[in-house]
């Protein structure tokens, strides 16, 4: 089979930076409505490195067919031969396709609950356990989100995707390093006045290694810290149905008014479980080509000026011990022309309409990352 260029070099990236892939490791690829051609590419740079590769190739429609009319009889035995599965893996590599992003749009909530209830300890083991990243693949139903051409988004896509992410690492070492010497943030910007602590939580660089696109560093706020509101200003798709306009306000930690353009879903999802109304993540994003929402939130989190606050589930290795069967990142975007925006450490000004302003963390800026400045 003869493979696009492109393919190669992206499966030489996820196989060698991304999951660093050694001799003998097992790693599973997950395959969402992918072509054949790039599972084939995957598999032979998988080998190359000595690994053993497992594919599962998934169905968006048979997939949703499955949830639609999911029982606990039915989920509970195929989660736990899920979970033993990853458990006998090394690394995973996702790449996920969608023809419809509103394919379980139609699935009643309950269903989509119980199955990620039941799935839970699978992605908990496949995060905290295992070398993974995860990526989106380019179709013509991503190009009409981008509002663009399919050719101009398979360009664009390959171009973020392939993008040198070892320019990213001085940066995102100096963020980091801040984030765990920081007690008390401050957020500003139109519809927004946020204060919380990450006091002792430390932080996470994310530069190729878990998700591609990637260019974010992450903490999470002190569980009941968090006060203030929030106006999110990037629209933003999850468990199937599309929501605008999000507003949240906190009391000590907790999500105490939630409305958007879908107020009674955002609250159904709000309240699937007792730590839904806490936050698990904060985030400063940084990807310098990712510049507009596109209602997928692996390119959407790292929008360059962006932040992101997710309601739910925190990440064991740098959380605040929340628990919840969701993780909804809702990003906020604080460039100039989507009015700016303030973000400050212990009173000191951190990122200020979408560019950092300390010296160390300047590599973080586009200049830098496109290789403009030095």
């Amino acid at each position: 089979m003869i493979i696009d260029p492109r393919y190669a070099e992206l499966a030489t990236l996820l196989t060698s930076f991304s999951t660093e892939l050694r001799k003998g490791e097992r790693v599973l690829i997950d395959a969402y409505d992918v072509p054949d051609a790039m599972v084939i590419a995957l598999l032979r740079a998988a080998r190359a490195r000595g690994a053993h590769p497992y594919v599962q190739l998934h169905r968006a429609r048979i997939t949703r067919e499955l949830m639609f009319h999911a029982e606990e009889a039915q989920y509970a035995p195929h989660a736990r031969v899920e979970k033993q599965r990853m458990e006998d893996m090394d690394a995973y590599i996702a790449l996920r396709g969608a023809d419809n992003i509103f394919e379980t749009a139609d699935v009643p909530g309950e269903r989509l609950q119980l199955v990620s209830r039941l799935m839970k300890p699978v992605l908990e083991h496949r995060v905290n356990k295992t070398k993974w990243v995860v990526l989106r693949w380019p179709t013509a139903a991503m190009a009409q989100q981008a509002s663009m051409s399919t050719e101009a988004f398979e360009d664009f896509f390959f171009r973020v995707c392939t993008l040198d992410y070892r320019r990213m690492i001085p940066g995102m070492r100096a963020l980091a390093k801040l984030m765990a010497a920081t007690d008390r943030v401050h957020i500003k910007g139109p519809g927004t006045d946020l204060r919380f602590s990450i006091k002792g939580i430390g932080a996470k660089e994310c530069g190729g290694q878990r998700n591609i696109p990637d260019g974010e560093v992450f903490s999470c706020p002190v569980k009941d810290s968090v006060e203030g509101y929030i106006q999110y200003n990037a629209p933003t798709t999850y468990l199937g149905t599309s929501f605008d306009n999000i507003r949240l306000g906190f009391q000590r930690g907790k999500i105490v008014e939630a409305t958007s353009s879908n107020t009674r879903r955002l609250n159904e999802i709000l309240d699937s479980d007792a730590g839904a109304r806490y936050i698990g993540e904060f985030a400063l994003g940084f990807n310098p080509h990712i510049l507009e929402p596109m209602r997928d939130i692996l390119f959407d989190e790292k929008i360059a000026g962006s932040f992101h606050f997710t309601p739910g589930q925190a990440y064991e290795d740098c959380g605040n011990g929340n628990k919840s069967q969701i993780h909804w990142d809702m990003v906020c975007i604080q460039r100039p022309e989507y009015g700016g925006g303030e973000v400050w450490f212990d009173g000191k000004l951190i990122r200020k309409d979408g560019l950092f302003v300390p010296k160390a963390l300047q590599k973080l800026n586009p200049d830098y990352l496109l290789g403009n400045s030095r």
